[in-house]
């Protein structure tokens, strides 16, 4: 089965959720895949430059962690994953890696990725998207996947009312929503929302 979980902005606890999920759902013997598109040198997971950058003649490229600690990759070997991988591509152009990803899904049975963009490539089982209402940053790839997605976390920071200018309720209104709450981002709901999905889900 292969869950997605993305965002529509930097920082709002994806990780923490893809990482929440491992750990819960342990038994369903993870292998998690982060992907990170960077653009005009700065780094589109921490907001500046981090050296994530491929090599020019490579459009993009991929690595495997083997310890779990601090980095993403790090986080969910740490959380339960059977194998963890970071894939760097340029703003865009995440298409050329596309041979390499649908190796890594055939290759295993229930693979994690923390992406937004990679929905438009292939077809998951689940896909989750967070919004924080107190976040005013809204990605262009999300707003092109919200339609997308199967349920929405909402980060509970107190607000009901989303800061965004120009995106409509509706997209979100109509879907099952979960309110999680820092630092977990995870509730028992989510969790046996996504158990659920994952029984009665197709054998790939």
């Amino acid at each position: 089965m292969i869950v997605v979980v993305g965002g529509h902005s930097r920082n709002i606890g994806k990780t923490s959720v893809v990482a929440g999920l491992i750990r819960r759902l342990r038994s369903r013997r993870w292998t998690a895949l982060k992907i990170t598109q960077y653009g005009h040198g700065v780094c589109s997971h921490a907001g500046e430059s981090c050296g994530c950058e491929t090599e020019p003649e490579h459009p993009f490229a991929l690595s495997e962690e083997y310890e779990p600690g601090s980095t993403d990759s790090g986080r969910f070997l740490a959380a339960g994953a059977c194998r963890s991988f970071w894939l760097r591509t340029p703003m865009g152009e995440l298409a050329h890696a596309e041979k390499t990803l649908r190796k890594i899904l055939d290759q295993n049975d229930n693979v994690i990725i923390e992406s937004n963009s990679v929905v438009g490539l292939i077809e998951p089982d689940l896909f989750l998207m967070v919004l924080d209402f107190s976040c005013q940053d809204f990605k262009p790839s999300s707003l092109r996947f919200m339609d997308r997605a199967d349920a929405f976390l909402i980060v509970d920071r107190g607000i009901n009312v989303p800061l965004w200018e120009d995106v409509a309720r509706g997209l979100w209104d109509s879907k099952p929503q979960f309110k999680v709450k820092p630092p977990a981002y995870l509730t028992p709901a989510v969790c046996e929302f996504v158990n659920s999905r994952m029984s009665s889900a197709p054998v790939r």
